[in-house]
């Protein structure tokens, strides 16, 4: 098997959920205790927020490029980000190491071009949803177009939801409600599936609690690890 780097912590609610999803799909694979070689590094998500904030993203790029490089020194094949924001400076990580990062949007693309979908909706954190960098790799390595909110009111309602309430492991009934209320308006605006942007949304919706088909982020890039381990 191949050595996967893991750069979590962003939030450590869903990096569990990744350590998880790789352990139990090497198991069921091998169809007994079998474990990958996993290392983990795991990064502050107070200071990473509060970089976001002052908007320092080159700041933000040097501690990923850091723990990348620490990930491959100690042996790690590739690396993956597990959290969809980072991917915003993923070039500049990319370009610092010599071993591939595998792109969240990959896994994604790969997803909704099985069910030969032409338009998603794609809710995240506020990062994710303007700054257009999963968008474009959709669009132009797959050919998918990508709607986001168009209410300034409700992107910045669902990024206090992720860093205020999703981050810090709480998932209420009332915030699920708005959650599903946006992916309904995003439906009736056209898109075919949705792109669950924020590795927490998985752990606050379900797939049969939607009314079209959902592309968890965390379980699509998690598999996209274990393709790579096992190859």
């Amino acid at each position: 098997m191949r050595t996967i780097g893991l750069i979590g912590g962003t939030s450590w609610h869903s990096t569990i959920e990744y350590y998880r999803g790789i352990n139990q799909a090497i198991n069921d694979h091998f169809g007994n205790n079998t474990n990958p070689p996993l290392i983990l590094h795991s990064l502050d998500q107070h200071e990473i927020h509060r970089l976001q904030a002052e908007d320092r993203w080159d700041a933000i790029a040097g501690l990923l490029a850091n723990a990348a490089a620490k990930l491959e020194a100690s042996g790690a094949e590739a690396v993956m980000f597990c959290a969809n924001t980072p991917h915003k400076v993923y070039p500049e990580v990319a370009s610092s190491v010599r071993i591939p990062i595998l792109h969240i949007a990959d896994a994604v693309g790969s997803a909704v071009r099985r069910l030969s979908l032409s338009e998603v909706g794609l809710i995240g954190t506020r990062y994710t949803m303007e700054d257009g960098f999963i968008q474009r790799w959709l669009m132009e390595r797959y050919g998918v177009t990508v709607i986001t909110p168009s209410s300034d009111e409700a992107r910045s309602r669902l990024q206090r939801i992720i860093q205020l309430e999703l981050a810090l492991g709480d998932f209420g009934q009332d915030t699920k409600r708005y959650v599903i209320e946006q992916i309904s308006i995003l439906r009736a605006r056209g898109a075919q599936g949705i792109v669950l942007g924020c590795t927490e949304f998985p752990l606050l919706l379900a797939q049969h609690e939607l009314d079209l088909p959902s592309f968890d982020t965390l379980q699509l890039h998690a598999r996209m690890a274990v393709d790579f381990i096992l190859s």
